[in-house]
Formats: structure tokens, sequence, C-alpha cells
């Protein structure tokens, strides 16, 4: 079960309360949310805010991939996942992505939960502008995108 979705920062905000409903299950003993959240300083700079850009369709495809690669590499078949990630410009502070996992034992939570966001960083096309304290800002080097 995955529930995948891009969030327009003008229209929504992310909400925990989405993730929680939609994991809540007697078939999970474990609930873990990952919340990311822009932080004050980066590489020395003091950040204000990050613009986030991404290609919508293949941010989902690519949340789709990693949910199912799950499965091989993990082993975890009975699971539910939550993933939701803004795009548009987010202040200090605001989240900017959220990771729900359920599972049915802790271990299993904590290794999925991992293995999403760091796949996610690796993999799906999302683009960060950081905002700086000194009215500059500047896109920050991402990964290249695979085409398989």
């Amino acid at each position: 079960m995955l529930h995948a979705k891009i969030i327009n920062s003008k229209d929504q905000k992310i909400e925990i309360e989405h993730a929680e409903e939609f994991l809540k299950s007697s078939k999970f003993g474990a609930t873990i949310l990952f919340v990311g959240t822009v932080r004050d300083f980066n590489e020395e700079k003091k950040v204000i805010g990050i613009t986030y850009d991404s290609k919508d369709s293949l941010v989902i495809k690519s949340f789709e991939e990693i949910y199912n690669e799950a499965d091989k590499k993990l082993n975890i078949k009975n699971k539910a996942v939550f993933i939701e990630h803004i795009k548009g410009y987010v202040a200090l502070k605001e989240k900017s992505i959220l990771i729900g996992v359920g599972c049915k034992h802790r271990d299993q939570a904590y290794v999925l939960s991992r293995y999403i966001i760091e796949e996610i960083k690796k993999r799906s096309p999302i683009w960060k502008k950081e905002h700086y304290f000194n009215k500059e800002s500047e896109w920050l080097k991402g990964t290249s995108i695979e085409v398989n």
C-alpha cells in the first residue's frame, strides 16, 4: 500500500495527520514518521528558505519504484508507505518531506524508512534552490537522473 504525492506549497502544507490516518492498521506493530525540514545553515551560509522544483510524474514514478524494490531488497512484504514532498517555496523550519512507514516489526520500519529517504535523495528528480539571509540564492548540486 503506497501513498505518493507532490504537494504544491502555494496551495497546501504537509500534514502529519494525513500520514497517521493512512498508516493506521492493526496489521502493523510499528509506525515511523520521518519529517524533513528546512534548517538554518548549510555549508556556512545562513538559509532562510528553499524552493523545490521537480518533474512530478518522474518523482512519483521513482517513489513507486523505490516502494516496489523494497520487496526484493529488504524482503518487507506487509508494509504501508506514505510519501509527500513539497514543491515551491518552503520557509525555515517548515516541512519539505514526510515519509511514514507501517510494518509488522520496528526493525523493519526503521530499515524501510531509512532505505526510502536515501533512495529518494539519490534518485528522485527534485531540485533545491537555497535562499540566503544576504538575499542571494543558488541551486544546489543534485544527482543526475538515471534513465532505464
